[in-house]
């Protein structure tokens, strides 16, 4: 049994996860889980055991069961025989066809998105990436990580296709899930840069050149993560970076 397993209620409520006192609804509990797995507070193999989750949110069985139910059918969580339900761990194989589903998704969205976008949806994307490179500048990786989500998200929205959007929010948290479990450096995968160059190339009109960036950002996002099996070098100076000299 790993370490992620032996989660306590305690330990939930050390990632972000706030009980029922104020008579959250089972959306807004599923809402709380959620963000935390997306957000990476919650590693993938954490398990997420019933009892402890009763206890936090003060609620019954059912309840719980039916979230973790469809947490498990959007594939950031499963559903283990005997074990219970833990953070999805994805695969090597899972990690590839991630980012080969989400080229093709994000191709058609952004295609779309550029014949209709208009330019106050420019710049509410470029507000965004500004606020993204802001996250990185003081080393808020979990607000990066949600602004980054969010920019994929409006950008389908701004597409006007339900059905692209739907695909999106599943392959978005599993996205996350992959970077949980591959980016062992802890860097931020996908810069803001290449958003905002995303958003420039929209902003020409060429649906071409935008289709273009957007598979060059995901090609980005996934050439930085550690698929090879191999572990990467330790960095003396990042591991010691907080050491003054006397």
């Amino acid at each position: 049994m790993t370490s992620s397993e032996h989660t306590t209620s305690e330990d939930l409520r050390g990632v972000g996860i706030r009980g029922r006192k104020a008579g959250f609804s089972e959306d807004q509990i599923y809402g709380q889980i959620f963000d935390a797995i997306i957000e990476q507070r919650l590693a993938p193999d954490t398990r997420l055991a019933e009892d402890k989750l009763c206890d936090i949110f003060n609620v019954s069985r059912t309840v719980v069961r039916k979230i973790l139910q469809r947490l498990a059918y959007e594939k950031i969580v499963q559903i283990r025989p005997n074990r219970g339900a833990a953070v999805a761990n994805p695969s090597v194989k899972d990690a590839h066809e991630v980012f080969e589903a989400r080229r093709a998704i994000e191709g058609a969205i952004v295609r779309t998105a550029s014949a209709v976008i208009s330019p106050s949806e420019l710049e509410s994307l470029r507000r965004i990436v500004a606020e993204e490179e802001a996250c990185m500048t003081r080393g808020d990786r979990t607000g990066w990580i949600r602004l980054s989500n969010r920019f994929h998200l409006q950008l389908a929205e701004t597409s006007g296709n339900e059905t692209l959007l739907s695909f999106l929010r599943e392959l978005l948290s599993r996205s996350s899930l992959v970077v949980a479990r591959y980016d062992s450096t802890s860097r931020a995968i996908g810069s803001p840069a290449t958003h905002g160059k995303l958003v420039d190339a929209m902003a020409s009109g060429d649906d071409d050149k935008a289709a273009q960036a957007m598979a060059a950002h995901l090609d980005h996002c996934e050439a930085q993560l550690n698929l090879d099996g191999e572990e990467p070098p330790i960095d003396l100076h990042t591991v010691f970076a907080g050491v003054t000299k006397k």
